[in-house]
């Protein structure tokens, strides 16, 4: 399926799963306790980035706001126009390298696509959308560490990005741990109630009795 402007490829496009990998997660909590942190102390978020090359700071803002009080029907139609303001990066030929690389992630083709967002994040290592679109590339790679790493990089630059959230969270789930997985999708919906894969994985952890209200 061809990537249209107003579709974001993320963390979301992959199953929420809570399988346990068999990766050395102590090697990695440093980069997720910085993660969350970010993100927590981001709340409620009100900047797009420290640096804002589309000068669209103000715009953003504002839609976030109703985002937060928003009915479904017009929280899809302002998460839209949210996600099309990240992927501006202010150069033509940049927002094109962002577009071809979530092409090639939908063809499957995720080392071409790594390449792309890597010619993106080499030239614009102030736009958050570049890291991220990497993070969600090498994530689908099963490459963790360097997924959390363009993470940590896309939250310090966008704190407000909830789909970056919501994939750190994905993330955690399959680390097993589902309480630091809990808190990111309550962040994830403090900024975007209606995120719709967010509630869903925050309902499947209750379930398991995470998070659960006695």
């Amino acid at each position: 399926m061809a990537w249209a402007a107003d579709t974001s490829l993320e963390f979301a496009e992959r199953p929420v799963t809570f399988t346990v990998m068999g990766t050395h997660l102590s090697k990695l909590y440093p980069v997720v306790t910085a993660l969350l942190l970010t993100v927590g102390n981001s709340l409620p978020g009100h900047a797009q980035s420290s640096v804002d090359p589309t000068g669209s700071q103000p715009k953003l803002a504002e839609m976030m706001g109703a985002l937060r009080e928003a009915e479904p029907a017009e929280a899809t139609r302002l998460s839209r126009e949210i996600e099309r303001e990240w992927a501006r990066s202010g150069s033509t030929s940049l927002d094109m390298l962002l577009r071809r690389g979530r092409e090639a992630l939908e063809e499957e083709q995720i080392d071409t696509a790594i390449e792309h967002f890597t010619a993106v994040t080499d030239h614009a290592p102030e736009f958050a959308e570049g890291w991220h679109a990497r993070a969600t590339a090498f994530y689908m790679k099963d490459l963790y560490g360097p997924a959390l790493d363009d993470l940590q990089r896309a939250l310090i630059l966008n704190p407000d990005n909830y789909n970056a959230i919501f994939g750190l969270g994905v993330m955690l789930q399959e680390f097993g741990d589902y309480e630091r997985a809990r808190d990111a999708f309550d962040q994830v919906l403090d900024l975007h109630p209606n995120h719709e894969n967010a509630n869903t994985a925050r309902e499947q952890l209750k379930s398991r009795g995470i998070g659960r209200e006695l």
